[in-house]
């Protein structure tokens, strides 16, 4: 439960409106006995794994991508669009999927998510051509628009916040932890794989352990979370959705990463000064406004409202959201810096390379078991503020130490790897906790589904404008093969996201100043 109360005296929040909830300032949890344990743990598995299998596929592509460019004759300037396209799906797809998991069902959505993640996974690993695996990817990206704001929702429902907030954010904080060891791991079994059995049995391994999954989902999760589905459910959908709203935005994304995978292109100068790009920048910026406007027209006539434009007067939530984005572009752009120094730079095989992120994965289940057994007792004003430094001296430690000859592992990369997740595996629980209060109970995929889409569209720019960064510095330096200068190019990429990094904890104690500590309330 969520309450505003200012350091030095009470301040009544103002009344919110149907779609509008109080500023969030207090988190008490409550102690709650009412579901089995058995039953909490299967619907965590479940909900944890299907949410994970996304970033599992992200990382096994991450470092297989070199094999499988050699493999299905990938050219250098598509060699990006496998991630890319999953990544544009995916975060234009996330507020539409969102809105309809909460009318549909987030069950529904979460199922639906899970079957066509493990077919997109299984095609993968059956693709002939780089258009067939770029077009899975797709679907993958469709796949994780129904699996991840529908699995936030579902939580949400299965452990409500006034009968049952510590499971609640135990959930949430096993996602977040699911997810840090989903994108490991995929490094790892890529690695494996790639120089073993081959890259593809990476992609048939995770269809199968997705079967599981779904089939863990169809029984734990109970099918009480959805409605029934009649006349007036897709009534609903149909008059009580802004589709306006959602289309605007969606296209406005779709735009920009669109734009974002063409300027990461190594064609990208000239590319970038064609009509048509031009065009769609254009057009991708005057949506934003466009929406905005078009925001405050349906709350002015109390129409259905995607996101109304109240909600981001709501302090910790605007906070959040900046946060959020800014870190999760910070810890990807510095983990694919990172892949291609050693590969690239040091020369380490793939499977030395994935080695090397383990501390990530493991540190952030490590985070995520400490942050569900002690929320409580957390104060996000200033825990969310030391997480943000911790992931920025990260990238600042492998700007100052990364050499053509080393550093040690133990000395500067290890750390850098332990570090940089911390932020993002903090933030997880913290802020879908506060998206969450910020919607209406009736809304929760869609507010899962605007944590997903600004963590996909700021990993999304903090990998392009890293990789720009990179490139254009390596490129003034001279001859871009040449070693020394491709370390010059990746360390301002790092700088550049350690700047990130500190900016993130200077919004966040902003912005979370007023926020008290997560308090336990017993009945």
């Amino acid at each position: 439960m969520l309450s505003a109360e200012s350091p030095g005296e009470h301040t009544s929040p103002p009344q919110p409106s149907p779609r509008e909830t109080p500023s969030p300032m207090v988190v008490e949890v409550e102690s709650d006995t009412t579901a089995s344990l058995s039953r909490t743990v299967a619907i965590n598995a479940s909900l944890t794994c299907i949410t994970g299998i996304g970033n599992l596929l992200a990382g096994l592509l991450t470092v297989c991508i070199p094999v499988i460019s050699k493999d299905l004759g990938i050219p250098p300037d598509l060699q990006l669009w496998p991630a890319s396209a999953f990544a544009l799906a995916c975060g234009c797809l996330l507020l539409p999927c969102g809105a309809v998991a909460d009318v549909l069902g987030c069950r529904r959505s979460c199922l639906l998510g899970g079957l066509l993640q493990t077919a997109s996974a299984l095609g993968a690993g059956l693709a002939a051509t780089s258009t067939q695996l770029i077009a899975l990817r797709v679907t993958g990206g469709l796949a994780a628009s129904f699996c991840l704001p529908g699995a936030i929702g579902a939580a949400g429902h299965v452990f409500p916040a006034n009968t049952s907030p510590r499971r609640r954010s135990i959930a949430f904080a096993a996602m977040g932890g699911g997810q840090a060891v989903g994108f490991g791991l995929g490094l790892v079994l890529g690695g494996v794989f790639s120089d073993t059995i081959g890259w593809r049995w990476g992609f048939y391994a995770t269809a199968i352990l997705n079967a599981a999954v779904l089939a863990l989902a169809v029984w734990a999760l109970p099918p009480t979370i959805d409605g029934i589905l009649d006349k007036a459910s897709f009534s609903y959908l149909i008059h009580d959705i802004d589709w306006v709203g959602a289309l605007l935005i969606s296209a406005c994304l779709a735009l920009l990463s669109y734009e974002l995978a063409v300027a990461t292109a190594s064609n990208a100068n000239q590319n970038m000064r064609e009509p048509m790009n031009i065009v769609l920048i254009c057009i991708a910026i005057a949506l934003l406004p466009v929406f905005a406007l078009w925001m405050r027209r349906q709350s002015r006539l109390s129409r259905p409202t995607l996101i109304p434009n109240a909600l981001w007067t709501n302090l910790p939530f605007t906070s959040m959201c900046i946060t959020v984005f800014l870190v999760w572009g910070t810890l990807n752009a510095s983990e694919q810096l990172a892949a291609l120094y050693f590969e690239d730079v040091l020369g380490k095989t793939t499977l030395t390379a994935s080695l090397y992120f383990l501390p990530a994965p493991i540190c952030g289940l490590l985070m995520n078991i400490a942050i569900g057994a002690f929320l409580p007792h957390l104060r996000p004003s200033l825990a969310v503020p030391a997480a943000c430094l911790l992931s920025g001296i990260a990238p600042l430690l492998l700007a100052t130490l990364c050499r053509l000859d080393g550093p040690d592992y133990w000395r500067g990369l290890f750390q850098a790897m332990a570090l940089n997740p911390i932020g993002a595996d903090l933030m997880y629980t913290i802020a879908i906790l506060v998206m969450t209060a910020a919607f209406p109970v009736r809304t929760q995929a869609l507010a899962g589904g605007v944590f997903n889409m600004l963590s996909q569209i700021g990993k999304s720019v903090g990998i392009a404008t890293s990789a720009l960064i990179a490139r254009q510095i390596t490129s003034q330096a001279g001859k871009s093969d040449n070693m020394e200068n491709l370390l010059l190019g990746y360390k301002a990429g790092w700088w550049y996201n350690c700047s990130l990094g500190f900016l993130s904890v200077i919004v966040s104690f902003w912005g979370l100043r007023s926020v008290q500590k997560v308090e336990v309330k017993r009945d």
